[in-house]
């Protein structure tokens, strides 16, 4: 649970950038409304240091050591919680035990009974004498393990498993502690680390709540399968009322008095306070899981032993990931570091861990975001400048932080501020996120409640609604379920008809495409690491190893999967298929006939962004891979490399590769799908991809933009420059560029057959296509100036985007460097006094294939297995960088074979992919890797 520190710092008020308004009108977080305050809980005198809660009470720690119930019903004070003799620090619910922890700066910890609010033990904390405040704690139930991190830096635990060993180091003494008489008020101080107890309080009459009182007996409780009964005292006027059906006493058990072991402790885990803590979770939680299911904790090793991982924030500005093996036989509980997270930003406040990352709150006003598996930094929140964020709350991918100024801020899953307001006077030390009270999780699921405890002595109870769009979820069953698409159209009415699928690639599939996984936009950057994410966990779910590759630094993840096939004596053929999860801007929503990151079925074609280009042949692949190693048939291993940048030049890629090549392993052939047919009615299988250089060029003069009418004449103008320098790149169709000719591979007679057959099929001419496919280009994409289309200004910038598009056997560096020169000598011939500059974007190769390659040969004949026609053979005259360049690196042929159909429109609005190509493609990939192992190639 996150925590506060008992002293606030200042507060400066919320700066005037932090408000809504400042998105851009069309942004759909600006239309989410600030959450309405729904009911305020005032304390007397006292701060709210920490928060908790279950389905009936609002639990609140207070600096004058009590814990204050609220009834979530009545919204009033239902009791006072007495014990702690020093503030009370942190507050955890374990809903599956009904105990209630509560940690204190008396160095101890108390576990009380949810049900009845009796004290049920008190835990000290191993040597006592000098641990100080223990300032957070939380408690996982797949372990049954309570975590806590004290003021003198070190990290302890207990495990309350019902066959704990920990159990048996505190022995049931029969010295039992009623409240105010245990160790944590005898205890003798430490100097530096404890103010000194304070003695034992009368009942504060004025506040008209007093506490419970225990009797002590002469046997302490042994670990209760029903916590003990006993009294609940109200406010004073207030009727008694039975708690959970159980009818009060006037005496309850004893409290029961245990110590941390001496094992159960690192000593120094942070070179300073241990502020918080959290579990890091195996599974996306739900919000009703804490109060009313198991959350999804933790792991088995083989032997039996628990396991859990954990992550600490200290006062060292550093986060630490720990892993936790429980006992199991002679060997005993150990706590390992796995990573240490360096934020440098001040202490460590709050802390949270959801879909796979971490968010810290830190002391200067910054959010410092980790990705858990990679231990990668992916994001820093600069939210407020030099105001600690004391805690930390999040819905599904919704972010809520709390401030020093009393300020709260809302952030959606793309880091972007989606709201900011004033939720407290002074400090905002706490927060939870709950169900509303009496909400079911089935029925109303969006109606939770942001908690606050503030310095002001107030609770606030925010009303929040779910975020609109979560991100998707792949739990355990869920790739069996169904999925409803619109795939016939009613010949009377013209309505589409909804027919239910039970599919997995189908299910899989509109998931993936729900994901934004927009590449060449940083505002989706989030969106493209959590398609990466969910793509590595549906391969895992398919029966592939799989995990994320990171090449240059702040670029997309590269996701590796292999899936392993059977077993034989004779190596298996090992096959690396090569695809991206990133997609080309959507564009306006407005102008598709259906939203673009929704799956629509309609007359036998499915609409998304990404279904062809490239999430469904992805998918198609994996599923065809999965399927056939369900039927032990798979007889080839898979390596799957799927990037995230291939729209925006594939940056990162080459550098992942290089650095995991070893992991990767042998190839033997890649495989791409990512291009179309012909048209809409041939299969086709690509042999050929031209390469392409693409170049900017930058012609600029030495005085600002001047004014047509004032000085036109007097200048030697860049853009004149610009228009000399473009028009002598090519005479004619031929471009001008010396030697450029010299190295391109003559047409064979092969080819010019495969022409004319696409001639015949097509109705195009054989010329067309060697235009487009066999013959190289320069292309002027785009002229931008500084003048800002200003029709009377003379800019003194001009900028032309220009490529070159390469063939066989062209040398791109050789391209390159003439291209450079001869820019270079027709701009010196212009004896201009501006100056140029020529920039190389970014280059690719061309690729070629072999019809006598017997893999080439495999792929076709599964073509025709599968469609029952020969298929066409065809070139593109785009480029795919990486088809080369894994080439090179794996030394061996790559292999294209195209899903979609000519009308797929790629990259356009209502991107589409018949669901018969998508079926049948992977039943072409099937039927490849069959011939494939059956062959031994």
């Amino acid at each position: 649970m996150p925590c506060a520190l008992a002293t606030p710092p200042p507060s400066p008020p919320i700066p005037a950038w932090c408000r809504v308004d400042r998105h851009d009108e069309d942004t759909p977080e600006n239309q989410i409304p600030l959450p309405p305050l729904a009911h305020t809980l005032h304390q007397e005198a006292s701060s709210v240091l920490c928060l908790a809660a279950d389905e009936r009470w609002i639990f609140s720690g207070c600096q004058a050591n009590d814990i204050y119930v609220w009834d979530r019903e009545t919204f009033q004070v239902a009791g006072l919680l007495e014990g702690h003799t020093g503030s009370v620090l942190a507050l955890e619910v374990a809903p599956q035990k009904k105990w209630l922890f509560s940690s204190s700066g008396d160095s101890t910890i108390r576990i009380w009974s949810t049900e009845t609010l009796v004290p049920l033990y008190v835990l000290t904390a191993y040597s006592y004498y000098a641990s100080g405040d223990i300032f957070s704690v939380t408690f996982s139930p797949s372990t049954e393990t309570l975590f806590f991190g004290c003021q003198n830096t070190s990290l302890q635990w207990f495990d309350f498993s019902p066959n704990s060993k920990d159990w048996k180091c505190c022995p049931e003494r029969g010295s039992s502690e009623a409240p105010g008489q245990g160790p944590s008020s005898t205890r003798k101080p430490h100097k530096f680390f404890d103010s000194m107890p304070q003695p034992a309080r009368q009942l504060q009459s004025s506040r008209g709540i007093p506490s419970p009182r225990m009797t002590p007996s002469s046997s302490a409780p042994a670990l209760p399968s029903t916590p003990p009964e006993g009294n609940l005292l109200l406010p004073q006027g207030t009727p008694p009322r039975t708690v959970s059906g159980l009818c009060p006493q006037k005496d309850a058990r004893a409290v029961r008095t245990l110590e941390v072991p001496e094992d159960n402790w690192i000593r120094s885990a942070h070179y300073g306070y241990v502020y918080c803590l959290a579990l890091v979770q195996e599974a996306e939680d739900d919000i009703f899981s804490p109060l009313v299911h198991k959350p999804r904790f933790g792991t088995f090793t083989p032997d039996g032993a628990r396991t859990d991982q954990l992550v600490t924030g200290g006062g060292d500005e550093c986060v630490k990931l720990w892993a936790y093996t429980s006992s199991v036989g002679d060997s005993p509980a150990a706590v390992s570091l796995v990573h240490t997270f360096h934020a440098g930003v001040g202490a460590i406040l709050s802390i949270i861990c959801r879909h796979g990352n971490i968010y810290a709150g830190c002391q200067e006003g910054h959010v410092k975001i980790w990705d858990i598996e990679t231990k990668t930094l992916i994001r820093t929140i600069i939210a407020q400048e030099a105001v600690d964020i004391l805690s930390v709350s999040m819905i599904n991918a919704e972010l809520y932080a709390c401030f020093a100024n009393g300020s709260i801020q809302r952030y959606s899953h793309s880091f972007e501020c989606t709201g900011c307001w004033k939720g407290h006077e002074k400090t905002v030390l706490s927060s939870i996120l709950v169900p509303a009270y009496g909400a079911s999780a089935q029925e109303d699921e969006d109606k939770l409640e942001l908690i606050t405890g503030g310095s002001d002595n107030n609770i606030k109870m925010w009303r929040i609604k779910r975020p609109a769009k979560t991100k998707p979820r792949l739990d355990r069953d869920e790739l069996g379920q169904s999925l409803t698409l619109k795939l016939a159209v009613n010949p009377v009415s013209n309505e589409s008809v909804d027919i239910e699928y039970t599919d997995t690639m189908l299910y899989a599939l509109a998931q993936f495409i729900s994901i934004p996984s927009i590449s060449n936009s940083p505002s989706h950057k989030e969106d493209c690491r959590q398609a990466a994410i969910w793509l590595k966990k549906c391969l895992i779910q398919f029966g592939a190893e799989s995990q994320l590759l990171y090449g240059e630094e702040g670029k997309n993840p590269v996701v590796l999967g292999t899936f392993s096939g059977t077993e034989s004596d004779k190596p298996k053929p090992r096959i690396l298929f090569y695809g991206h999860y990133d997609v080309f801007a959507a564009g306006s929503s407005s102008a598709w006939d259906h939203d673009p990151f929704t799956l629509n079925g309609l007359n036998g074609y499915l609409y998304g962004r990404g279904v062809t280009d490239n999430k469904g042949p992805v998918l198609a692949v994996a599923c065809a891979a999965s399927e056939m190693l369900a039927r032990r048939s798979l007889g080839v291993d898979l390596v799957l490399l799927v990037e995230g940048e291939e729209e925006a030049g594939s940056a990162g890629f080459t550098e992942a590769v290089q650095k995991y090549k070893d992991q990767i392993g042998h190839i033997d052939a890649i495989l791409v799908s990512n291009s179309y047919w012909i048209d809409d009615m041939r299969p086709c299988v690509t042999y050929g991809l031209r390469g392409v250089v693409h170049a900017t060029v930058e012609i600029s003069g030495e005085g600002p933009d001047v004014h047509s009418g004032v000085d036109g004449g007097g200048h030697v103008e860049p853009m004149m420059d610009m228009v000399k320098l473009l028009g002598k790149l090519q005479d004619g169709r031929k471009i001008s560029i010396p030697g450029f000719y010299d190295r391109i591979r003559p047409p064979s007679e092969e080819e010019d057959g495969i022409f004319n057959v696409l001639e015949k099929v097509t109705g195009k001419s054989a010329s067309s296509f060697s235009s487009r496919w066999r013959e190289p280009t320069l292309s002027v994409h785009s002229i931008s100036d500084s003048g800002f289309g200003n029709s009377t200004i003379i800019p003194s910038r001009v900028r032309a985007k220009i490529s070159l598009r390469t063939v066989p056997d062209q040398i791109t560096d050789e391209i390159v460097k003439s291209m450079e020169a001869y820019i270079q000598s027709t701009f010196s011939d212009l004896s201009s006094p501006n100056t140029l500059n020529c920039d190389i974007d970014r280059t690719a190769d061309w690729w070629i294939g072999s019809f006598e390659n017997p893999w080439f040969k495999a792929l076709e004949g599964a073509i025709y297995e599968e469609w029952g026609v020969e298929p066409l053979r065809i070139r593109e005259g785009g480029s795919i960088p990486s088809i080369p360049f894994l080439e090179k690196e794996f030394g061996c042929s790559a292999l294209h074979l195209p899903m979609g159909q000519s009308s797929d429109q790629a990259h356009l609005r209502n991107e589409r992919i018949s669901l018969n190509n998508l079926r049948k493609g992977k039943g072409v990939v099937e039927k490849f890797f069959q011939r494939v192992a059956t062959a031994g190639l």
